[in-house]
């Protein structure tokens, strides 16, 4: 399976871990790969840009049939909290390649999703579906031209092979490119299932390969915890901006690296509700769009466990110091979201009467049932949406008021295009480019990645990708593929 390929730079730094943190495994081989997706621009920024010479080269490597030069692969273990239950989890159907270096020298994981059986599959078959992989390299790559921190997709290869779930399915393998795929509940297994040696020795390496600038701090795990927080507030706050709902925020799909990943049940919201909820699985709200910022905390809470013993010796004196930091969670996402708004209004000297504007806004749009994008693209460009919200004598007066707030502010317009997209992946666009890319036809998926990736040029204007079929949300149910 070695390949003598001089042209990768693969490294595996995971492996100078402690073994109990991983597996040693290959992936599995499949019988027929075909290329569906390949992404040429993010080849080339891995300097992989010779792949795109020699197709064969895409399908054995990113089928898991040929192993690229320097390759060590793994699968990694973690735990987590799944809707607030702890479970021993792992990379059950993901085998980590190693790591590149990319344009700038920035090492990125390269992993295939999809690969094949590892020790972590608990029963279940090792493969995924065509479908839920086109699902995370659409919206992945989405995130990315919406300017908010994400794992990207290089490829996707279908393997020629079925994959049983609720039917039967074509099998699909995702290439993932992250900074890390270590979790929150990576740190929970190291807790639980290492020993306290090898767990300080993840942790030393998580700073140094993140944070190397905090390796000498007094206290570096107490700053560790700290600037993951702000890393975690800082996402959130741009999966609001965007309307996203990442639909499954369990403790190992928080990435310390502050990047969005695993793009399973989730989804964006088309009219603004906070208690709006797409998963199949989410039944009580847990995932809910409005919520996001407190299932971030809780997460954090169960980070801040972890780290407790490096902290310091005294225990009650660590929860102090961890609850410190932690209280500031509400204040700084609090800060960070009103800082977001006020961009998107084009508010560039904020008052305190300004929060007033916001929320009044948001009750209207609310009450409305008015389009999340839709709605600040139409103040942006300071046009009237056909919708009742526009129409409103309460919207009516909003809008006075705030015109009046930006009427000085030259910058106004220019800010809020920068910061309110024209597009999002639609939901029923999303499934429409799924449906007809399994079936070989890529012309709707390619156009909307194509549109996604102009999403805030306000001089491109495709009124077809702005509207929803009637009563779609109504009855639209997200899938976890697993």
């Amino acid at each position: 399976m070695k390949s003598n390929n001089k042209k990768w730079t693969l490294q595996n730094s995971y492996l100078n871990l402690p073994n109990c943190f991983y597996e040693r495994i290959e992936p599995t081989l499949v019988q027929d790969p075909k290329i569906i997706c390949f992404n040429k621009n993010l080849a080339e920024n891995l300097n992989l840009e010779f792949l795109s010479q020699d197709l064969s080269l895409i399908t054995n490597y990113f089928s898991g049939n040929k192993l690229p030069n320097n390759s060590k692969p793994i699968a990694q273990a973690y735990a987590g909290h799944q809707f607030g239950h702890f479970t021993m989890l792992g990379d059950g159907r993901a085998i980590l390649l190693g790591e590149q270096k990319d344009l700038n020298n920035k090492l990125y994981d390269i992993q295939l999703k999809g690969s094949g059986k590892t020790s972590f599959s608990r029963g279940g078959d090792g493969r995924a579906t065509l479908s839920s992989m086109l699902r995370e390299y659409i919206i992945s790559e989405s995130m990315h031209y919406l300017k908010i921190p994400t794992t990207r997709s290089l490829a996707i290869i279908d393997t020629g092979e079925k994959v049983y779930r609720e039917s039967v399915s074509n099998g699909g393998i995702l290439t993932r490119i992250a900074s890390s795929h270590i979790r929150v509940g990576t740190f929970e297994y190291g807790k639980h299932f290492c020993s306290r040696g090898d767990f300080k020795n993840f942790i030393d390496y998580v700073i140094n390969r993140h944070h190397p600038e905090i390796s000498d701090n007094e206290s570096p795990y107490l700053e560790l915890l700290r600037l993951i927080m702000n890393k975690q507030i800082d996402l959130i706050v741009d999966w609001v901006r965007v309307g996203f709902i990442h639909g499954v925020m369990n403790t190992d799909n928080m990435s310390v690296a502050g990047e969005t990943i695993d793009y399973g049940p989730c989804a964006f919201i088309n009219r603004y509700d906070p208690n709006t909820v797409f998963s199949s699985i989410d039944r009580h709200g847990r995932y809910a769009f409005g919520n996001q910022h407190k299932i971030g905390y809780w997460n954090l809470t169960v980070f801040a466990g972890t780290l407790l013993p490096f902290i310091d010796t005294d225990k009650d004196k660590a929860i102090e110091l961890v609850q410190n930091i932690l209280n500031q969670f509400p204040i700084e996402y609090s800060n960070k979201w009103y800082e977001m708004m006020y961009k998107k209004l084009g508010i560039i000297d904020p008052i305190e009467e300004d929060k007033l504007l916001i929320s009044n806004l948001l009750k209207l749009m609310e009450s409305h049932k008015a389009d999340y994008t839709n709605t600040f693209a139409a103040l942006t460009l300071n046009e009237i949406c056909k919708d009742s919200l526009f129409s409103s004598n309460e919207f009516i007066d909003w809008k006075k008021q705030w015109k009046e707030r930006i009427k000085n502010n030259k910058n106004s317009y220019k800010i809020m295009q920068m910061n309110n997209p024209m597009y999002i992946p639609r939901n029923h666009l999303v499934e429409a480019s799924l449906k007809n890319a399994i079936n070989g036809n890529n012309k709707e998926f390619d156009k909307l990645l194509n549109l996604m990736s102009d999403t805030y040029n306000y001089n491109s204007k495709h009124h077809e990708f702005q509207t929803v079929p009637e009563g779609f949300d109504e009855s639209y149910k997200t899938f976890c593929g697993t």
